[in-house]
């Protein structure tokens, strides 16, 4: 999307994605799938950080009206996460796995490991 730029919810979602994956691959973590889908939830980014596996929720905002980008991840939404993430690892094996976040609010991207756990 270089010299694009988004319009649609989409495509500021997509371009959100790309430098949430750019950022993680520059800070070492390797990105194994984008956008894994099952019945009832979804994980934006998966990625490898050495033994560990990482489930990445992405979000990205404007500006921090309505709490900003870290506020909506509902608890509802981290329930939706948790539901793909064990459909991941019952399919690719049972791994240490973390939950990070990349939240992009503006020009600011900031990069929570461990934002949340499963229980």
């Amino acid at each position: 999307m270089a010299g694009i730029i988004p319009h649609t919810t989409k495509e500021i979602g997509d371009a959100g994605e790309e430098a949430a994956a750019r950022h993680l691959a520059a800070q070492g973590l390797q990105v194994v799938a984008r956008n894994f889908r099952v019945k009832g939830g979804e994980i934006d980014l998966v990625c490898r950080d050495g033994a560990a596996t990482v489930f990445v929720e992405v979000r990205k905002r404007a500006g921090a009206g309505f709490g900003g980008a870290a506020w909506s991840i509902t608890p509802t939404k981290r329930q939706r996460l948790v539901l793909a993430a064990r459909h991941w690892l019952a399919r690719h094996g049972e791994a240490d796995c973390r939950f990070d976040c990349v939240l992009i609010q503006g020009d600011r991207l900031e990069w929570v490991k461990n934002a949340f756990s499963a229980d």
